[in-house]
Formats: structure tokens, C-alpha cells, sequence
């Protein structure tokens, strides 16, 4: 499961890279995995600090993190 988890956070990442800030919907949409695991892997990712997350208008916006990415 740990494997599942980090393949889909890397499409998450390539998604997020490609396609800028996106809502929680656009990414569930965006990516044909189950809709836990990409959860899962969200999470992953933003433990790890790779994403933000922000809550606008009662939608979950997710970016990368440019700190991050400079880093």
C-alpha cells in the first residue's frame, strides 16, 4: 500500500506541476485512481510539506509548495 500511495502522489505531483493550483475535485477528476488513495497520498504529500493546502469558499485549493521547490 505504502508503494500505491507514493506513485500516486508523484501523479498528484506531475498533475499539480502541470496544471498550477487546483481544487480537491479537479484533482479527483484529473487523476483515475480511487478517491482514498489520492487522500492518502494528499496527505503524504503535505507531511512532507511538497503541497499547500488552503481552504477558499468551503473548497480544498491545492498548489505545490514553491519554497519547496527551490529548495
Amino acid at each position: 500500500m505504502v508503494t500505491q500511495i507514493g506513485i500516486v502522489a508523484g501523479e498528484i505531483w506531475n498533475f499539480l506541476d502541470e496544471h498550477g493550483e487546483t481544487t480537491l475535485a479537479q484533482i479527483t477528476n484529473g487523476i483515475d485512481k480511487p478517491e482514498k488513495l489520492i487522500l492518502m497520498s494528499l496527505g503524504w504529500l503535505a507531511r512532507e510539506k511538497h503541497i499547500v493546502v488552503a481552504e477558499k469558499n468551503n473548497t480544498y485549493h491545492i498548489n505545490l509548495n514553491q519554497k519547496k521547490q527551490k529548495a
